[in-house]
């Protein structure tokens, strides 16, 4: 997987300066975490915000928490992170007018069949470690688990993308797959994002 058509994600901002910084380094879209069990909360509206799409990642919201986050991070997407049902999904659509992305969490070929229950509700699924944290884990599933996804909806790829990966993620391909997301391996500390690390990594992936 590879081009200037691929986007990249990358997850868990909140200090103005190093979000410009991810910003100059080619980053697609950021992702803003709205959850108190992370250490990557974002509990206030930073300073500077990119122009590139903003992502706010919730785990089991509430409505109104979601919406004065969508409010304050002026989201561009919705991301759910947690055990949501198709049902919320649909609430969240309707209250917000924003695409939302479903993460799945992936540690067997079975996981898989969870993507099809979202497939009216969603408009991008988000395929991640399945650990015992939610998210975050810096590990990665086998990525040759994705070949038995057939669904509809396009996907980004995550789960413990780290700069040594360039080359790995180049070679791997999925006709559904669009994008990655990079998180916690590219961290310098908790919300700290490493932006020399990631411009390389984008230059790679890109060929640039």
């Amino acid at each position: 997987m590879q081009g200037k058509s691929t986007i990249i994600k990358v997850c868990g901002m909140r200090e103005a300066e190093n979000i410009h910084a991810v910003e100059a380094s080619g980053a697609d879209w950021m992702g803003f975490i709205c959850w108190e069990g992370s250490k990557r909360n974002v509990a206030e509206r930073p300073a500077y915000l990119p122009s590139c799409p903003h992502v706010g990642v919730f785990v089991n919201p509430s409505i109104e928490h979601l919406l004065a986050c969508t409010k304050m991070l002026d989201l561009d997407y919705i991301q759910l992170h947690g055990n949501e049902t198709p049902m919320f999904c649909q609430q969240v659509k309707a209250g917000t007018g924003l695409p939302l992305i479903k993460a799945i969490s992936i540690g067997c070929a079975e996981d898989l069949d969870k993507a099809k229950d979202y497939e009216e509700v969603a408009d991008l699924l988000l395929f991640d470690t399945r650990c015992t944290t939610v998210g975050g884990s810096g590990k990665q599933y086998d990525w040759n688990i994705l070949a038995n996804y057939t669904g509809a909806l396009p996907f980004l790829l995550s789960g413990g993308i780290g700069p040594d990966d360039a080359e790995k993620i180049i070679l791997w391909n999925h006709p559904k797959c669009i994008g990655i997301d990079i998180n916690s391996r590219f961290e310098l500390a908790p919300a700290q994002k490493d932006a020399e690390a990631i411009e390389r990594f984008i230059r790679n992936i890109k060929q640039l």
